[in-house]
């Protein structure tokens, strides 16, 4: 019980409450910008190429064995075309979250910027202002005389 009631307390803290959301969403922003990539921006990059599909190309390191129309051993291929559209993917969610940071960083940035209101001077630092201004009267040339 004293384990359930340690992982209770661990679960809810704020940090990791904070985490688990930032994780989901993180998922689910993924999703969207690998459809981006995937149904977007891809197909675009294949128009402007000729046609191609980055991930058909592979390099071919062993040919699969057949026996008429069944597979004995799969073929083992490098598929680079593949890792190619994941870094394609990798540069849009950094690129993305870089802008959004900066974004997040600009509304902070304007908030501290913002000059708070003067607070009024304590009972304790106006009395403090009088007797300063009454010792320099007294210390004045012109009292001196």
């Amino acid at each position: 019980m004293a384990i359930l009631k340690e992982f209770k307390e661990f679960a809810m803290r704020g940090n990791v409450i904070d985490m688990a959301v930032g994780v989901v969403i993180g998922a689910a922003f993924g999703k969207i910008v690998s459809s981006l990539v995937d149904d977007i921006i891809m197909p675009l990059v294949g128009v402007a190429t000729g046609g191609m599909n980055f991930t058909d190309f592979k390099w071919v390191v062993q040919k699969a064995v057949m026996n008429g129309q069944k597979i004995v051993t799969p073929e083992v291929s490098l598929n680079w075309g593949t890792w190619v559209q994941t870094i394609v993917d990798f540069i849009i969610v950094a690129f993305c979250i870089f802008i959004m940071v900066k974004f997040i960083n600009q509304i902070r940035r304007k908030k501290t910027e913002e000059p708070a209101p003067a607070a009024a001077p304590t009972h304790e630092e106006e009395l403090l202002t009088e007797i300063r201004d009454l010792l320099k009267a007294q210390n004045s040339p012109e009292n001196k005389k």
